[in-house]
């Protein structure tokens, strides 16, 4: 990762008046080398409880989306709201819930 971050950072010397402008410099850049800093998949195992799982399918269900993807969204959201200290966001998932 540390290289990737260098090798970017690297790409973009030189060109700090170009950015100041406002320049596009995405073709400057080695995109199929790049990669989304601390957002590698990585699997982990939970246990819900069967009303839960329930829960979480017809939400999945309502939304048309996967379960896999309420619970990413709803720990998402929890996570950053955390992190900022304030009260958790209300998005289409959370508004779907009423």
């Amino acid at each position: 990762m540390g290289t990737v971050i260098h090798t970017l950072v690297w790409q973009w010397r030189g060109h700090e008046q170009e950015l100041n402008e406002g320049v596009d410099l995405t073709a400057s850049l080695d995109l199929p080398e790049a990669m989304r800093v601390l957002q590698a998949p990585k699997r982990v195992n939970v246990d819900f409880p069967a009303w839960m799982v329930d829960s979480l399918d017809r939400e999945a269900s309502k939304l048309g989306v996967t379960r896999q993807s309420v619970i990413k969204v709803w720990l998402a959201e929890r996570l950053e709201a955390t992190a900022s200290n304030l009260p958790a966001r209300r998005t289409r998932v959370r508004a779907a819930q009423r």
